[in-house]
């Protein structure tokens, strides 16, 4: 059984179109930075940012706690399901696609292979974030990239992918271990509540982890 938090439609394989539900996207024509946004300001709508997982901006939910709930409910729903056996596998979804990962590369906005993707982190919530972790490190005055590129540069166009870019500077290095770490924190999260949710049922918890794609090379890569 799958929790699906995204939107189904617009990814590989996809043949149905299922956003994701009326209510979330209510708040989102308020807030829309309650969507992942790139750095010109494009809204993507498949997945909450996991900017919002700790603000109560769902009728006093945070995303987090909204994925909790969802989870709980299926666990009373399906109980008889679950006592049997029946359903062995709980996968948890982490982002896009159910995968645990930004939505740096999507088609619906133009993106076409091999393009090495943009940077997903510029609604206010994440931007916030960033701000107040640099500041932290006592760089009040870091912002996020301007020089990535695009979804269809390849890595020596931008200034930060390029050989000796931006990448191996300090604040390349603090920013891109900020962002990978969002993620794996965002994963955390989800992961303990479902731990809890379904403490005791004889079923294996599972993610998706996307792989490591195109423009690899050693000793960086721009996937």
């Amino acid at each position: 059984a799958i929790m699906s938090f995204h939107q189904c439609g617009g990814n590989v394989g996809d043949v149905v179109n299922i956003p994701i539900p009326q209510w979330v996207r209510d708040v989102g024509a308020t807030d829309p930075d309650i969507f992942y946004t790139n750095r010109s300001g494009t809204r993507n709508i498949e997945y909450l940012t996991l900017g919002v997982d700790d603000q109560p901006l769902f009728h006093g939910r945070t995303a987090v706690q909204m994925y909790a709930d969802y989870m709980a409910s299926f666990r009373e729903n399906m109980k008889k399901f679950l006592d049997a056996g029946t359903i062995v596998d709980i996968e948890a979804g982490l982002g896009p696609a159910g995968e645990m990962r930004y939505p740096s590369y999507p088609q619906s906005q133009g993106w076409v292979f091999p393009g090495i993707g943009e940077f997903i982190c510029y609604d206010k919530y994440l931007e916030a974030d960033f701000k107040a972790a640099a500041a932290k490190a006592g760089h009040p005055e870091w912002e996020l990239p301007d020089d990535a590129g695009e979804y269809n540069d390849t890595p020596e166009k931008t200034q930060f992918f390029k050989e000796n870019g931006t990448y191996l500077t300090e604040k390349g290095k603090f920013f891109l271990s900020w962002y990978s770490n969002k993620l794996i924190k965002h994963g955390d999260k989800i992961l303990d509540e479902a731990n809890k949710v379904f403490l005791g049922c004889r079923v294996q918890l599972a993610i998706k982890i996307s792989g490591i794609h195109w423009w690899y090379r050693v000793p960086n890569h721009a996937a």
